[in-house]
């Protein structure tokens, strides 16, 4: 039994059992992954980012086949289309236009703010979840009408702001009339108890995620989350153009160099250059290929307490049995 003040109201709005939400995270948040985590009662999350159309269309049938509980797609809401009318580029609104068209339960913006359409998934029946690294733009998500926000600290993996979490939950949690998440160095248990106590109804987690069996990514990968320890990633703009924490290596080290940091392009161009400069795609070769030396394998100082590779659904319920253990140590059950 875990413990009852775990069960939030967003919960109840998502249609989950367990506040544990998995970050859509490019490449690594496939249908294998999101359909085990959504059926252990969590919601899991695709990282439709960087899926074509048909892909995306695949990996939500592969998820729909492991599981009929709610789940989500993620996107980046770049902007910029072809038309004047078009707030976002092609890419993101044709996949906008695929998540209406299979009724996916939940949309998440990983970036950027999906305003323009948020009266249309809510006529829809969907909710709008939205990362944020700071306070304003919280609050600019708020105004636009998701249903949540997902405030990432500065220790989250991937792309990521410069406010450490114990300032950044706080601060959003007072400044929104609408439900906060946390993101950013949750690893376990002790961090959706933490993020409970300080008011915030879940926890969005990727790193934790990336060390399963489902995710997709080479063993290195994994293998490497549970090896390196709390100061093994880095924060940069070498892979994408915007910050982004990875894994700390010899390409990251390069780009460190004054000269080098001086041509890096904005996103997503800089995604190109690095592959020149690189003479191969960074993200294969880290996440497919398991080249750690060189390869873009997006990672949060939450490794510092993951431990081990293990089936997604356990990895729902282990959180929720920590958090459980540490709520009780302040607030017995009875």
């Amino acid at each position: 039994m875990f413990h009852p003040a775990l069960k939030t109201p967003l919960c109840e709005q998502l249609g989950i059992e367990y506040p544990v939400l998995q970050a859509g995270m490019g490449f690594v948040a496939i249908g294998d992954l999101v359909g085990a985590v959504s059926e252990a009662g969590g919601l899991g999350c695709l990282g439709a980012a960087t899926m074509s159309a048909p892909k995306l269309r695949e990996e939500i049938a592969t998820v729909r086949r492991k599981t009929d509980k709610p789940f989500a797609v993620d996107l980046l809401f770049a902007k910029g289309g072809s038309s004047s009318a078009q707030p976002f580029t092609d890419d993101v609104a044709e996949s906008i236009e695929i998540v209406f068209e299979e009724k996916i339960p939940v949309l998440v913006s990983g970036l950027g703010d999906p305003g323009p359409i948020v009266d249309r998934c809510h006529d829809a029946g969907m909710k709008v979840l939205s990362l944020t690294g700071n306070t304003k733009n919280a609050l600019r998500l708020q105004d636009s009408g998701v249903d949540a926000v997902i405030a990432q600290g500065y220790d989250g993996g991937g792309h990521t702001g410069r406010v450490g979490g114990m300032a950044l939950l706080p601060s959003v949690l007072d400044a929104l009339n609408i439900p906060v998440l946390y993101a950013g160095g949750v690893g376990d248990g002790r961090g959706l108890a933490a993020t409970f106590v300080m008011g915030g109804q879940g926890v969005w987690c990727g790193t934790r995620f990336i060390a399963t069996y489902e995710a997709w990514g080479h063993d290195n990968y994994k293998n490497a989350i549970v090896e390196i320890g709390d100061e093994g990633t880095i924060r940069t703009r070498c892979f994408s153009g915007k910050p982004c924490r990875m894994y700390a290596n010899g390409t990251t080290s390069a780009w460190e160099n004054p000269e080098l940091q001086a041509t890096i392009e904005p996103f997503p161009l800089q995604m190109r250059n690095v592959s020149k400069w690189l003479g191969k795609d960074p993200y294969m070769a880290g996440r497919r290929d398991g080249e750690m030396a060189v390869g873009a394998c997006a990672m949060g100082q939450s490794a510092a307490v993951i431990n081990a590779v293990q089936p997604a659904g356990d990895v729902v319920l282990q959180i929720m049995e920590e958090a459980t253990q540490a709520l009780e140590r302040v607030h017995p059950m009875g």
